[in-house]
């Protein structure tokens, strides 16, 4: 367990795509199960189900890259060390 747990650390991004294709896989296989697609069709249905969750985890982690982490002795300025008087 302790290895999942050390992957996942390791590769935030994949494992949320899995996770997330596995969900949606699971959905897509509930919801469908009685329309009556072809093996072939089902084939591409999941593939590409499972690729539209690769792109919103790559969507979302866009926004991971735009932290930038701020040292808090830059919030002290000059001014502020000195006590007016």
């Amino acid at each position: 367990m302790e290895a999942i747990k050390q992957w996942v650390l390791r590769h935030p991004n994949l494992a949320a795509w899995i996770a997330l294709a596995v969900g949606m896989n699971a959905i897509l296989l509930f919801e469908a199960r009685d329309v009556g697609l072809l093996p072939m069709q089902w084939f591409w249905l999941l593939l590409i189900t499972t690729l539209v969750a690769g792109a919103c985890i790559w969507i979302v982690s866009w926004g991971d890259d735009d932290e930038v982490v701020v040292d808090p002795a830059e919030f002290n300025s000059p001014d502020d060390s000195q006590t007016g008087s």
